[in-house]
């Protein structure tokens, strides 16, 4: 599958990483331009390329990692999504020194987005982990736990599939309202890193 970044940040660079050892094609791509991401790609080697915003959104799947207050921008004027799928990464922080959080009332960070992504299928994911964490999926133990949120059931259960090769124990918590409340800043499952004990899954 060819994948997009939007965003080449650590979140961006991990999951970039996870992407590339299951066999997939990425495509990075940032506010700065091509140019400044092919050290980036570089260093990542085979199935790395650069790419405008505009070609990292068309492909097959996309990932958003980008700062909150940049998100209208890099979601202004893309190609049709036609129901490709969004993975939305990011977390509403509207400054990190001091931290500030975004009040979006009782719509979730992850309607946000969807509202100006129209026609992309929207699914909420690793914006609860570290980028350390989605670097080692795998752990001694056994696995990390990868929150998925979303309204489209199928668009769930290919980012599952995604997840499940890179080594996550995918888990569904529910809709964008619900289960994004539950995984966005403030919510119960923000920020927490959780192990499936390979023991578990032994018979």
């Amino acid at each position: 599958m060819k994948i997009g970044t939007i965003g080449a940040g650590t979140v961006a660079l991990a999951f970039a990483r996870q992407a590339l050892a299951a066999g997939h094609q990425v495509i990075l791509s940032n506010s700065r331009g091509p140019a400044s991401l092919q050290p980036l790609v570089t260093e990542l080697g085979r199935g790395a390329s650069t790419g405008t915003r505009e070609e990292a959104a068309s492909a097959e799947m996309v990932l958003l990692a980008v700062p909150w207050p940049l998100i209208p921008q890099a979601l202004a004027g893309l190609p049709a999504w036609d129901g490709r799928i969004l993975i939305d990464a990011t977390n509403q922080f509207t400054s990190l020194n001091p931290a500030v959080v975004a009040d979006l009332g009782d719509t979730t960070g992850s309607e946000f987005v969807a509202h100006l992504a129209p026609g992309a299928r929207v699914v909420k994911a690793l914006n609860t982990l570290f980028a350390e964490y989605i670097d080692a999926p795998r752990r001694a133990v056994g696995r990390v736990v990868l929150f998925h949120a979303g309204d489209d059931t199928a668009a769930k259960a290919e980012v599952a599939t995604l997840a499940e090769s890179f080594g996550f124990v995918p888990l569904d918590v529910g809709d964008l309202r619900n289960g994004g409340q539950l995984m966005q800043l403030g919510g119960s499952l923000s920020a927490q890193h959780l192990l499936k004990p390979d023991s578990l899954e032994r018979p």
